[in-house]
């Protein structure tokens, strides 16, 4: 089993948090992650304001605060593609931010971008699939340009839900530069089962949330502590780690914050909470995970 520390995450497991979850603040968000003993964030807002739209002055003031507390950042969460920008809208948003990030994300130390695969727009399900398809493999072509790698989340969009389509995107059209961001509860609040998906695309899954929920007898879903739901955390953490997984395991925990209800302001006990849940979770599989 994995050692661990008297503060930290086991040995040989790379852990972090989305920011945003633990507090609006960029101050707050290191002090929640420095207060678990680890040193990475994944960035999705600052002061409410995602990473590419934060003016320069802001975004390197930001840069610097995070290399003064020595954190690394491990992804950003962008809006690319998200449940916010359906297929039929603006493709010049997403080029956009891509353009944005590839430049920020060198400043930060990161080639990880989360993106999705958009919304329909009331498109019936075939011209959705081109136009979706048509896109991922543009800003794949040119992350590629960029030297990012573009996470597809199983999240909103043509490909969220489904094994099958995830695996097209990577190698159908996706090239190096398009792979996969599973987030482990994103099952139980769409309808189907996470360990099945999981272990369908696991050799292409670079990036990990960790989540975990349970739908209630009225059908709603309510996100709770890592292993104390139905998205079977505990057996997706170790098909990961057995098959030799060495990405970051990031929590996202929804226990205080819904980003896509635009409910919600993070809080820090919260999740520094879940993130002993999870150390303590990683510790009882009997697995080790890949290097710090």
């Amino acid at each position: 089993m994995p050692a661990r520390s008297a503060e930290g995450p086991p040995d040989g497991i790379r852990l972090a948090g989305i920011g945003d979850e633990a507090a609006p603040a960029l101050a707050d968000q290191i002090g929640a992650v420095a207060e678990l003993g680890w040193n990475r964030l994944e960035l999705r807002t600052i002061g409410g304001t995602p990473v590419a739209r934060l003016d320069e002055r802001a975004f390197r003031r930001a840069a610097e605060r995070l290399a003064a507390a020595g954190t690394d950042v491990a992804a950003v969460a962008s809006k690319i593609g998200d449940w916010s920008r359906p297929v039929t809208g603006d493709f010049a948003l997403d080029l956009d931010e891509l353009e944005i990030l590839a430049r920020r994300c060198t400043v930060l130390g990161t080639r990880l971008v989360r993106i999705m695969s958009y919304p329909s727009g009331g498109l019936d399900d075939a011209e959705w699939g081109r136009r979706a398809r048509e896109r991922l493999r543009e800003l794949a072509r040119r992350a590629e340009d960029h030297g990012l790698v573009l996470a597809h989340e199983n999240c909103a969009g043509w490909a969220g839900g489904r094994a099958d389509r995830m695996l097209d995107l990577v190698t159908g059209i996706g090239g190096p530069a398009l792979r996969l961001l599973f987030d482990i509860g994103n099952g139980v609040a769409h309808g189907y089962p996470p360990l099945p998906m999981l272990r369908e695309i696991l050799p292409y899954v670079v990036h990990v949330h960790v989540k975990d929920a349970r739908v209630g007898k009225d059908g709603e879903v309510a996100f709770v502590p890592p292993g104390a739901g139905q998205a079977d955390v505990a057996e997706c953490l170790r098909s990961l780690l057995r098959n030799g997984y060495g990405g970051v395991l990031s929590i996202e925990p929804h226990l205080a914050l819904r980003p896509h209800l635009g409910s919600g302001s993070g809080d820090p006990a919260a999740f520094v909470a879940y993130g002993r849940a999870l150390e303590g979770l990683i510790a009882g599989l009997g697995v080790a995970g890949g290097g710090r």
